[in-house]
């Protein structure tokens, strides 16, 4: 297949477009303010019955989060193994975003009376959002050359937070003024919310699913597609102790992964629980957060154009720190909606940074590219157990979620450190080039 392919990289980035609006709708912005109004006590307090278990509503959230994202992390690497066995990525893809988009779908009949079930189906859509995603990042170092990874890669997410921007405006309208649309029912516009996520998924996906290519194989047929899915799985782990920057790598993205993504779950939960803001604010301001988003993906690509991936995920990195500190002193709204400019500018960045990274240091024109990044993901994901783990955990010991955000301070410090023992990508280029005369 020919790299570089105009139409095949738009339909490519499209899947951002498509998939965004659970990260943004579901995840940052009305599901939690719509979550933290519905899972209270009989007496009103942000406490709920699990199971004969009393827990406090926001830790039930973050511990939902943690769980979806370890099954996700338990499932993804068989399911990328044998998806580079029979070569058939894409369907593995659909699977996953099929049964994202149903969940948040069904979340339509989320009420007081259904709030078990409704949790258990917003773990199945991060569990179907996260697993269809490392389907479609093992596209990029097959669709593309190396010096246009970090391009592609911010233009999906630019689209990403484009499309989900104006989804959530339309969903926004609703909840700001739903006799405009007949609504009269107070819970109403947030419960079509979800449902309109699912529809969205699932309607742009059909762009990239018609022009990505179903996968390639170059491994023999014969005998059980799941112990010659291990049998990849295994060959990829051994080829990936021999590279050790890639794994440097690894560690790092898995650390300030760990502090990234807890807050991206967790920002609007805090907004709400801790500062006691509006329902209104935090949607405008999750919003604002997407706006910025976009110029925060190319300013980071053209960054690392200038000084190399590495530093500028440094840099990154920094910001981050200085965002926990901050967060930690805010008290007042004004304060929190600056942070969240700054989260926006830096989110996207990072993000879109590290999976071109990534692209860069896995060996060139393998086939086993969904393995690869089954190892990518299953860090992220246990980064994000582990890092929304560590935030209720602690919340849940000490009672206040600013202890939290100190203990993701030194989260990010870590992950700086990790960086810096990394030497440019311009360097390990040369010495593959050393290697292979």
């Amino acid at each position: 297949m020919k790299k570089n392919n105009p139409s095949i990289i738009n339909a490519w980035c499209m899947y951002d477009w498509a998939n965004s609006v659970h990260a943004l709708v579901i995840v940052s912005s009305i599901f939690p303010v719509y979550f933290s109004a519905t899972a209270l006590s009989a007496s009103g307090r942000p406490e709920v019955d699990f199971f004969g278990f009393s827990i406090k509503s926001s830790v039930l959230f973050s511990y939902t989060v943690s769980a979806s994202f370890l099954i996700t992390a338990l499932l993804v690497p068989i399911c990328t193994a044998v998806a580079d066995y029979t070569g058939k990525k894409k369907r593995f893809m659909q699977f996953f975003c099929y049964t994202g988009a149903l969940s948040c779908m069904l979340l339509y009949f989320f009420t007081k009376d259904t709030l078990i079930a409704s949790i258990f189906l917003f773990g199945l859509s991060l569990i179907g959002w996260s697993g269809s995603i490392v389907f479609y990042d093992s596209y990029l170092p097959e669709i593309a050359t190396e010096d246009n990874f970090d391009r592609y890669s911010a233009r999906g997410f630019s689209l990403g937070y484009l499309g989900s921007c104006l989804l959530l405006l339309f969903n926004l309208s609703m909840v700001l003024f739903p006799q405009f649309y007949g609504i009269t029912q107070k819970a109403l516009p947030a419960r079509i919310s979800f449902f309109t996520v699912g529809l969205w998924w699932i309607l742009f996906a059909q762009i990239p699913f018609h022009y990505l290519p179903e996968g390639r194989s170059d491994k023999q047929k014969g005998g059980s597609w799941i112990l010659n899915g291990f049998k990849e799985l295994g060959k990829v782990y051994g080829n990936l102790r021999e590279q050790p920057y890639l794994a440097r790598f690894l560690a790092a993205f898995f650390i300030y992964t760990m502090g990234l993504r807890t807050v991206m779950y967790v920002a609007t939960i805090f907004g709400a629980s801790e500062l006691k803001l509006p329902s209104q604010s935090l949607i405008i301001t999750v919003l604002l957060i997407q706006l910025v988003g976009i110029a925060g993906s190319y300013t980071f690509a053209w960054l690392s154009a200038q000084i190399g991936n590495i530093y500028a995920l440094m840099i990154g990195v920094v910001i981050w720190i200085g965002i926990c500190t901050g967060a930690y002193y805010t008290t007042e709204a004004m304060e929190f909606y600056m942070i969240a400019c700054t989260v926006g500018m830096v989110m996207g960045g990072i993000q879109s940074l590290s999976r071109s990274t990534y692209s860069k240091l896995i060996p060139e024109n393998v086939s086993d590219t969904a393995s690869y990044f089954s190892f990518y993901d299953v860090t992220e994901k246990l980064a994000i157990v582990i890092g929304t783990f560590i935030y209720g955990i602690v919340e849940h010991l000490t009672g206040s979620m600013r202890n939290s955000i100190l203990a993701l301070l030194v989260i990010f410090v870590l992950g700086l450190i990790l960086l810096s023992r990394i030497p440019s990508l311009k360097i390990y280029r040369l010495e593959l080039d050393k290697q292979k005369s």
